[in-house]
């Protein structure tokens, strides 16, 4: 039974919603009045898109690695100009 049909039957009001005191409400300011982004999102984005750059660079250079040496010293291809 769902908890707003149990409360009904029982002739209790319905529930009162709390606020969410665990996510603070963002009072930065908007980067355009027109844009719904605050300053603090901005920064955020900033520094997620930073981190998967470097993420990306480090996957990169573990590939070329595996593809140029580790591959061919294990004797799982040969490179075409070796």
């Amino acid at each position: 039974m769902g908890e707003a049909k149990r409360r009904s039957d029982q002739g209790l009001p319905p529930r009162e919603r709390q606020a969410n005191p665990s996510k603070p409400q963002d009072t930065s300011p908007r980067l355009a009045p027109w844009l719904p982004l605050t300053q603090r999102q901005g920064e955020q984005f900033v520094q997620v898109t930073t981190r998967g750059a470097w993420i990306g660079i480090g996957a990169l250079v573990l590939f070329w690695i595996t593809v140029r040496f580790l591959g061919p010293a294990l004797g799982w291809w040969t490179l075409a100009d070796g």
